[in-house]
């Protein structure tokens, strides 16, 4: 674990995790495995014909197996699961609701048969520097950073970096990143509406409950350097010069100057293990020769 996220370590956030895992696992038993189908396939906005010429089935069992009047197979939970795009850990879920066993576990981070998982990770993220690069799980909680994060927040207090830190509260908090990014409104819109995707997609109440938090934060007050400067653009390559970004920057204020990145997010294809499918990579390219510059500076 590199210095940055020292104190992220996973096992921190594994306790609440479980508890909702359990939870979400008695809730499902209990409604039955139709109605979790079925809710799925309307959040998906499919019909059920349409999911039967997915699932190769006929929409009269998709019927059944919504009403309960036909218990589905195994096979046939998983196949409707991967066509309604249902996250890992919900396919757990579903056939839990169904009367079969889990199908995919959920082994913890710092656990040995990761290893390698964790190694390379760290490896890939720690490569990628001076630029930063993080590790987030399903609820942002940060699981590992490199020295480009930790030179991000070198000016965020210590409470917002108790453990388990989470990167949004760490981005939007209003003693956090928030009054240092020169494009909060555009960068606040972009963070929030990527949760609400998130909770589209994966229905978590863990995930709701933290982006009801952070939404609320209130906006950082005038006349605090990302609110003062917020129309500015200013860098070392010359006043008035225009940068054309090909996406969103994060355009955040660092001793004295103004660095902008663009985000890319990375996620493991087909996982087969529950917390390797809610884990994300998330690196911050440099969007302008002057954040460049500066960035390998720090290196030499």
């Amino acid at each position: 674990m590199t210095a940055a996220a020292a104190s992220a370590t996973p096992s921190a956030a594994r306790p609440a995790a479980r508890s909702a895992a359990t939870s979400t696992g008695a809730s499902a038993v209990d409604k039955g495995v139709g109605p979790l189908l079925r809710g799925w396939r309307e959040q998906r906005r499919v019909s059920q014909l349409e999911l039967a010429l997915r699932a190769d089935s006929s929409a009269r069992h998709i019927s059944f197996v919504e009403t309960g009047r036909s218990r589905p197979s195994e096979e046939m939970v998983l196949r409707l699961a991967e066509h309604l795009d249902v996250p890992v850990r919900d396919r757990n879920a579903l056939l839990l609701a169904a009367g079969y066993a889990p199908r995919y576990p959920e082994t913890p981070l710092d656990d040995p048969a990761l290893d390698a998982l964790r190694e390379g990770v760290e490896r890939l993220i720690q490569g990628y520097e001076p630029y930063p690069a993080f590790v987030v799980d399903a609820t942002y909680n940060v699981v590992a950073a490199n020295r480009g994060i930790a030179m991000l927040l070198d000016t965020v207090p210590e409470h917002l970096l108790a453990p388990p830190l989470n990167a949004m509260r760490l981005t939007l908090h209003p003693e956090g990143l928030a009054p240092r990014i020169r494009n909060l409104r555009e960068w606040r819109g972009h963070l929030l509406a990527q949760m609400e995707r998130d909770i589209a997609l994966r229905r978590s109440e863990a995930l709701r409950a933290l982006y009801e938090e952070v939404a609320a934060y209130p906006y950082p007050a005038e006349g605090s350097p990302g609110i003062e400067n917020e129309s500015e653009n200013e860098s070392d390559e010359g006043p008035g010069e225009t940068v054309p970004y090909f996406a969103l920057p994060m355009q955040i204020e660092h001793d004295g100057r103004v660095l902008s990145f663009i985000s890319s997010i990375s996620t493991f294809n087909t996982p087969m293990d529950v917390t390797v499918a809610e884990l994300a990579i998330e690196t911050l390219l440099p969007a302008d020769p002057a954040t460049v510059k500066y960035l390998q500076s720090l290196m030499s």
